[in-house]
């Protein structure tokens, strides 16, 4: 996730912000709501989409808002469209939000060079089809390099294209959805303008759309309007044809106030920067990693990339997960394991723009290392841990969601 700086906790916590009661007054709460309004005005800069919506509590929260947005579209526009398409390598986000919105899931298959069959598309697409939500750049860190056709063939059926904003710390400030055929998006802030995350939140999933589609966002958005004087106010103000609340008040303020920090830190050549950084750090370590974990697709990718340890099962009986684990030993975070599942085995390796030449090298080296170490060793590990190999798999089916005490003779 992204590097959460110290001074964008302070700043969140200020009393200004922290102790403004939600229920009162926009009179009285001018400078939250200008920070608020700014912040909206940034994301629909960065996503070259207008209208937004701060409310939605996650990034899946937002696809699901932005459905709803989709939804009411059509039905005012008295059409019953009820299928979305996504391709193979989706996060599972998208189909469970097109599904909790009340759509049919159409899954695409995907071309061998990771990118979306054109063809395919055209295949699925009909007077039926809503949305195509995709990824971009996707989950194996590719641009789709025909995502100007591929809107162009959504949008001549009537359907709409929603970009999942995942992947924005790789294309920040270079190109923007609005740019290449999105309609609507929404942004992950902690993955893409720092926040803490961990466990299921916090988290912000903003969503930005175009204006004819502005309408519909949930209720409220925050408007600006110049006063008699030449000043400025701002006023809460709900769309005239607003699906309806998604959240309480204005949204989850403190991550929203952390990512407004670090957009007015980094400022428009900043973003690009820092975009620039992660595409070059991920291809380094994709670099260096290549003779052990050789990548699933593409000499070259953005900000992340999915290795395939199935070369090591077959030799040597080491799999994704023993590296994963055993990588802890060494000090290190693991990588996502087994996502997407279109690459067996799979590793995906996003290291970020603030990770320096001497981290990436050391967890080159490590991973090399535990490479060279004994199966048996690697299926017991890790060992530096209160818990080594949770049973995953009950845990998931079988949670225990309350503490009990364990006594010991």
């Amino acid at each position: 996730m992204k590097y959460n700086p110290k001074r964008h906790e302070r700043l969140s916590r200020l009393p200004g912000i922290v102790d403004v009661h939600p229920h009162q007054t926009a009179n009285n709460i001018q400078g939250l709501l200008e920070i608020l309004y700014d912040m909206q005005e940034m994301l629909a800069e960065i996503s070259g989409l207008p209208c937004v919506s701060l409310q939605p509590a996650a990034g899946a929260h937002g696809e699901l808002t932005a459905l709803f947005v989709a939804s009411a579209y059509f039905r005012d526009q008295g059409q019953k469209r009820t299928k979305v398409l996504f391709p193979a390598s989706a996060h599972g986000t998208n189909p469970a939000s097109a599904a909790m919105a009340g759509f049919d899931c159409i899954e695409l298959k995907g071309a061998s060079n990771g990118f979306v069959d054109l063809e395919e598309v055209k295949r699925h697409v009909d007077d039926q089809t809503a949305v195509f939500m995709v990824t971009n750049p996707n989950t194996l860190g590719l641009f789709e390099r025909e995502i100007l056709a591929i809107s162009r063939t959504i949008h001549d059926a009537g359907g709409l294209v929603y970009i999942d904003g995942a992947n924005m710390n790789a294309i920040m400030g270079i190109t923007r959805p609005g740019d290449f055929g999105g309609d609507m998006m929404h942004y992950n802030v902690h993955k893409t303008f720092t926040g803490p995350h961990g466990a299921g939140g916090p988290g912000s999933g903003p969503i930005c759309v175009r204006e004819f589609l502005g309408d519909y966002l949930p209720a409220p958005v925050i408007r600006r309007h110049e006063t008699d004087s030449g000043g400025k106010s701002f006023e809460l103000s709900s769309p005239s044809k607003t699906i309806g609340r998604v959240r309480s008040f204005f949204g989850n303020v403190g991550i929203l106030i952390r990512g407004y920090c670090y957009l007015r830190t980094l400022g428009s050549v900043g973003v690009r920067l820092a975009a620039e950084h992660a595409i070059l750090n991920a291809n380094y370590l994709k670099a260096i990693l290549a003779d052990v974990l050789p990548s699933a697709h593409g000499e070259q990718c953005l900000h992340e990339f999915v290795a395939s340890a199935e070369g090591l099962v077959k030799r040597h009986g080491i799999t994704a997960m023993d590296i994963a684990k055993r990588l802890l030993d060494f000090g290190f975070h693991p990588p996502t394991v087994y996502f997407p599942l279109v690459v067996p085995q799979s590793m995906m390796f996003e290291p970020t723009e603030t990770e320096s030449k001497a981290t990436l090298d050391a967890f080159s080296d490590a991973i090399h290392k535990i490479v060279t170490e004994n199966a048996d060793l690697l299926h017991n590990a890790p060992y530096s841990t209160p818990v080594s190999r949770p049973e995953e798999v009950n845990a998931t089916r079988k949670p225990i969601l309350k503490w009990t005490a364990c006594h010991q003779e």
